[in-house]
C-alpha cells in the first residue's frame, strides 16, 4: 500500500489491541448513524418529493454527500478489516507486524478514489484520490454526516410542523366561509368576503411552497451548530391565522345581529321616540317661555330626527331581506347616533326651560324669606310688605322681566336681613 514508514513510535501489542477496539466501536457508531439516516422519514420524503428552490439545490448536494459518506465508510471498513487480518496472524506479533499495524492504524493508510460525488460536496474539491488516516476519516465522515442530517432533519421539521397546521387552518377557513355565506357575506359584496378569498389563496400558495421548498421556511438558531438547530418560520401562517380570526369575529358579530336585531330595532325606535317627544316638549316649552318671560334669549328647537328615522326604516328593510352583513354596521351606527340625538334633545329642553327654572327659583327664594320674616313676627312690617308685593307682582306677571324681578327679590332680601338683624328704624318710604 506504499508504506513509507510508521508514523511515530511503533505501537506495542496492547496499544494495537486498544486502537482496534476503539476503531471498531467508532465503525459500529458510524454504521448505525448511516443506517438511521438511510431510514429517516425526512430522507424518504425528500427522495420522493418534487422539490424546488433552495431545497432542490441543497438536496442535490446532500444526496452527493450521502453517496460519498458510504464510499468513505466502505473504505474505512476495508481498512479496518485489513488491519484486523494482520493482527490475527499471530497472537504475539513481531516488530515487523507491529510496524505495519502502526502504519495502518495511525498513518494515511486509507486511499479513497475520486468520484463525481466529490465535486460540489461541502468542504471538498474534485480530486483523483484522497488519503486519510483512520482517525481523520472518521472525523470527515462525522462532518459530512452532520451536514446531511441537518438538511434531512430541517426539511422533516418543516414538513411535520407547517402542512398539518395549514390544513387545520384551511378546515377552519372552510367552516368560516360556509358561515359567512349563510349570512350573506360574499366576495365583492362585503370586505370580509374579500378577506376570505385572499386568505384562501394565501393558504393554498403557502402549502404548495412549503411542500416543495421546506428549506425556505426554516429559521436557523443563532450560534447553533447542532443538526436541525432552529425552528420553522411560521410568519406567513401566523398572519393568515390572525386575518382569519378577525374575519371570524366579524362573522360572529353579524350572526349576533341576526339573533338580536329585532330587540335592537325596538330599542332604537324607543330611543328615537323619546328624542322626538323631548323635542316636542321643548318646542311647547319655548312657546310658553316666549309668552311668560320677557327680555330673554330663547334658543330655537330643532326639528324631529327624520334622517335617523329614514335610516331606521332602511335597517328594518335589511332585516326583512336577511341582509345581516349590511344591517350589522348600520345598527351600530344608529345606536350611537340615536343616543346622541336623545342627549341633544334633552339639552335643548334644558336650555329652553332655563328662564322658567330661574323664575321658579326666584319665586321659591321670595316665599322662603317671607316665611322666615313671619316666623320672627315681622309679617306686618310695612316696608317688607311693600317690597314683597312689588317682587311678587313682577314674578307672577306675564311677560316677566327676570332681570328686574331678580333685583326686586334682592331688595326684599336686604330689607328682611336688616329687619332680622335688629337694625335701627327703617325709612318706610325710602329706597323702594
Amino acid at each position: 500500500m506504499g508504506v513509507t514508514g510508521p508514523p511515530g513510535p511503533v505501537m506495542d501489542r496492547d496499544e494495537v489491541d486498544r486502537a482496534l477496539a476503539r476503531l471498531g466501536a467508532e465503525h459500529k457508531a458510524v454504521e448505525d448513524s448511516l443506517l438511521a439516516l438511510q431510514d429517516h422519514a425526512g430522507r424518504r420524503l425528500l427522495e420522493g418529493a418534487e422539490l424546488t428552490g433552495t431545497t432542490k439545490d441543497r438536496w442535490a448536494t446532500t444526496e452527493q454527500t450521502i453517496t460519498l459518506l458510504w464510499t468513505y465508510f466502505d473504505a474505512y471498513t476495508a481498512a479496518l478489516d485489513e488491519a484486523r487480518e494482520v493482527r490475527a496472524r499471530r497472537r504475539w506479533p513481531g516488530r515487523e507486524e507491529l510496524a505495519e499495524l502502526t502504519e495502518r492504524l495511525r498513518g494515511e493508510s486509507v486511499t479513497v478514489s475520486g468520484t463525481p460525488a466529490t465535486s460540489g460536496t461541502p468542504g471538498m474539491s474534485a480530486k483523483l484520490a484522497e488519503r486519510f488516516t483512520l482517525e481523520r476519516l472518521v472525523d470527515r465522515m462525522n462532518e459530512l454526516y452532520a451536514s446531511s442530517l441537518d438538511m434531512v432533519v430541517t426539511a422533516d421539521a418543516v414538513w411535520s410542523a407547517l402542512p398539518a397546521r395549514i390544513d387545520l387552518l384551511a378546515a377552519e377557513l372552510n367552516r368560516t366561509r360556509s358561515l359567512a355565506h349563510s349570512v350573506g357575506v360574499r366576495p365583492g359584496e362585503h370586505p370580509a368576503g374579500d378577506d376570505l378569498e385572499s386568505i384562501t389563496h394565501e393558504l393554498a400558495t403557502l402549502r404548495a411552497q412549503v411542500v416543495t421548498d421546506p428549506m425556505a421556511f426554516w429559521r436557523p438558531a443563532a450560534g447553533s451548530s447542532a443538526p436541525g438547530g432552529g425552528r420553522p418560520d411560521t410568519d406567513r401562517y401566523d398572519r393568515a391565522a390572525r386575518a382569519l380570526e378577525d374575519v371570524r369575529r366579524e362573522i360572529e358579530a353579524v350572526l349576533q345581529v341576526r339573533q338580536d336585531s329585532e330587540a335592537r330595532l325596538l330599542r332604537l325606535r324607543d330611543v328615537l321616540s323619546r328624542a322626538d317627544r323631548t323635542l316636542a316638549e321643548a318646542r311647547a316649552a319655548r312657546g310658553e317661555v316666549l309668552a311668560k318671560i320677557a327680555a330673554s334669549e330663547v334658543p330655537v328647537v330643532s326639528g324631529p330626527p327624520t334622517a335617523l328615522q329614514e335610516r331606521l326604516a332602511a335597517a328594518a328593510e335589511y332585516r326583512r331581506h336577511a341582509q345581516w352583513h349590511r344591517l350589522s354596521p348600520l345598527l351600530e351606527a344608529l345606536e350611537r347616533e340615536a343616543e346622541d340625538e336623545l342627549l341633544r334633545a334633552r339639552e335643548q329642553l334644558t336650555a329652553v326651560t332655563a328662564p322658567l327654572a330661574v323664575r321658579a327659583e326666584l319665586r321659591g327664594r321670595l316665599d322662603a324669606y317671607k316665611a322666615k320674616v313671619a316666623r320672627h313676627g315681622m309679617a306686618e312690617d310695612s316696608l317688607l310688605i311693600e317690597r314683597y308685593d312689588a317682587a311678587r307682582r313682577m314674578l307672577w306677571s306675564a311677560p316677566c322681566d327676570l332681570r328686574v324681578a331678580e333685583q326686586a327679590v334682592l331688595r326684599y332680601q336686604q330689607a328682611a336681613a336688616e329687619a332680622l338683624s335688629g337694625a335701627g328704624p327703617v325709612d318706610r318710604r325710602g329706597s323702594q
